[in-house]
């Protein structure tokens, strides 16, 4: 898949899945139930145990039905090892130009976290597909609307916080897709194995982004 085609599929679905686990047998598992309620891009943190094996499973497995990520990518060398193992985008919680190179050199959409106007700018011109706005709710929607102004070009990503309250706010003030960590997922739900829950929430996720796009 191309990274053009990767891109698209991320703005279409309008929500990228954060997993975090303490066992990497959970999110397989996981990430299909999210699938089923209509997720298409899924970040697995590196921050996980055997992140990487996870991203490698994964992909084999749903074979670009569903985008895998990488996140908490604070390096180029980590970066560099997840696209070798197949990741279809990485997420930064920090801007790192060097990371934002190397994932272009490769051709992988790149998500720099920015918190204000001067990184998002610095992160765009160093060649940034998308902005994560990070912590988006110590922000708010205003902040992404105003920052779009003099900025229209930048596609903002607001991942911290963001929840079934506030995401239909966020995506009419502008933003291009919403990343969701703990209002979708819980530890407490993979330790439970609720994937029908897992799949209600992603549901409801959708659900929430397409009423703040009409």
């Amino acid at each position: 898949m191309s990274k053009h085609q990767r891109l698209h599929l991320i703005r279409e679905s309008g929500i990228i899945a954060i997993m975090r686990a303490n066992r990497s047998d959970q999110l397989v598992a996981a990430a299909e139930a999210i699938w089923a309620g209509g997720v298409q891009a899924i970040e697995v943190t590196m921050t996980t145990p055997g992140a990487l094996e996870v991203i490698a499973a994964a992909t084999e497995k749903f074979q670009g039905q569903v985008l895998f990520g990488a996140g908490s990518v604070l390096d180029p060398e980590t970066a560099r090892a997840a696209i070798l193992t197949g990741a279809d985008f990485v997420v930064a919680p920090t801007l790192n130009v060097e990371v934002i190179r190397l994932c272009n050199r490769y051709g992988v959409p790149v998500m720099p976290g920015c918190y204000t106007p001067t990184e998002a700018l610095t992160a765009w011109e160093a060649g940034a597909d998308m902005i994560k706005l990070f912590p988006a709710d110590a922000l708010g929607p205003k902040f992404v609307k105003a920052l779009l102004a003099p900025l229209p070009q930048l596609e903002i990503v607001p991942v911290g916080g963001v929840d079934l309250t506030n995401a239909a706010d966020f995506i009419r003030a502008g933003a291009a897709a919403l990343g969701v960590g703990s209002s979708l997922i819980t530890p407490s739900l993979l330790d439970a194995g609720d994937l029908a829950e897992l799949t209600r929430r992603a549901a409801a996720f959708i659900d929430v982004v397409k009423n703040g796009r009409e």
